[in-house]
């Protein structure tokens, strides 16, 4: 059967002062929609209607964030959170949920999704998820990435090569490729010549493969997880469930999905690495740059966010600026500012340049723990 995870255990240290250990950038309210303000991790859940029956989606996220991923989604079940004990990376996170969904369904085929993304249009979307489901049904060996057109030589993402076409699963002409070559973060004058050679495109972190076959990828390319994560799902569903995961996750080596297993794989034989190219408008909300394209903009280019943001903000003689607040009892006003950010919460406001704002991990890690 089909199920379907959503990976939400980003720190979003790119969004401090808003995103904090206690609530991370994908239960933030930030995103305007229909009249409302919602978080990324309700937009992520929104895009699996029509997909996957509720009682077979999953969320994989901090022990620490249930609660209140709970009162912003309480469509799911206790048991269809997997709270991770400690940070391990996607590699874990994915090979957490294979193992358990493996134990419950043997056959089951899963959609790996991500809680940081703004996606639309939506239903198109839906249609390349529908696509991959079908690749893999159709050969449970694949293991099915979903690619965007580059915009730019972006040195942050994975590159995937596209090589020969899939023609036999209906639908595929035209969208759907076996992967020649998958380089994870390439150096600025590698992706120039990516981007430039129109054969390549940016890896959204999204995939859909069999469980069976991803727990056999682990095995194979990172034994010392596969070890531990075997363990876990022999306690699954028992007394012993909890303090297993607790004492053996946090000892599992922490690395990427597309370091431990993608890469490898896009040269094994065992399995086809494929592409579905995903021809949607795809941002990654992890700085405040990007979620200011999420934004209106004004006729200087400025926008403002956030729950009081919005009413909040005043900006005179201003451009390609932004305010951001989640304080409505207070007004922030800049003057004659451009190419500024400057976010507010009760109890701690930033103030940057634009153009520093991949740099705001350097202040978060000197900050007092009651502020990270």
């Amino acid at each position: 059967m089909r199920y379907a995870m959503i990976m939400a255990g980003g720190a979003g240290t790119r969004l401090w002062p808003m995103s904090r250990n206690v609530k991370p950038k994908q239960l933030l309210p930030l995103i305007p929609r229909d009249g409302k303000v919602l978080c990324l991790v309700e937009l992520a859940a929104t895009r699996l209607d029509g997909l996957v029956p509720q009682d077979r989606r999953y969320i994989c996220t901090g022990e620490s964030y249930r609660a209140p991923i709970r009162e912003v989604l309480p469509q799911f079940a206790d048991a269809q959170i997997l709270g991770e004990p400690a940070a391990r990376d996607t590699v874990n996170a994915v090979g957490f949920t294979a193992a358990v969904l493996h134990k419950l369904d043997p056959k089951a085929v899963f959609a790996v999704l991500t809680a940081d993304h703004v996606i639309e249009p939506e239903d198109v979307f839906r249609k390349r998820v529908e696509l991959g489901f079908h690749l893999v049904e159709a050969d449970p060996n694949r293991l099915v990435t979903f690619s965007i057109k580059p915009t730019h030589a972006a040195t942050g993402f994975g590159y995937i090569e596209r090589g020969a076409e899939i023609t036999t699963v209906p639908g595929a002409k035209g969208l759907a490729y076996r992967v020649a070559r998958y380089v994870e973060k390439p150096n600025i004058e590698r992706a120039q010549a990516y981007v430039q050679s129109g054969l390549y495109s940016w890896n959204a972190g999204m995939f859909v493969w069999s469980a069976a076959t991803v727990l056999d990828c682990i095995k194979r390319f990172k034994p010392e997880s596969y070890a531990g994560l075997m363990k876990i799902q022999a306690a699954w569903g028992t007394p012993d469930q909890n303090k297993v995961l607790a004492e053996v996750y946090p000892t599992l080596p922490k690395i990427s999905i597309d370091y431990a297993v993608m890469e490898p794989a896009s040269t094994d034989k065992k399995v086809q690495v494929c592409t579905v190219l995903t021809d949607v408008h795809w941002l990654d909300v992890g700085s405040w740059p990007s979620y200011s394209e999420t934004l209106t903009k004004d006729e200087s280019g400025n926008t403002r966010g956030g729950e009081s943001g919005v009413d909040n903000a005043m900006m005179v003689g201003c451009r390609n600026s932004m305010v951001v607040s989640s304080d409505g009892n207070h007004t922030v006003a800049l003057l004659g500012c451009d190419d500024m950010i400057v976010v507010h919460t009760p109890d701690a406001t930033l103030v940057m340049p634009r153009g520093k704002a991949e740099e705001l991990k350097l202040v978060h890690g000197k900050l007092r723990d009651g502020l990270r």
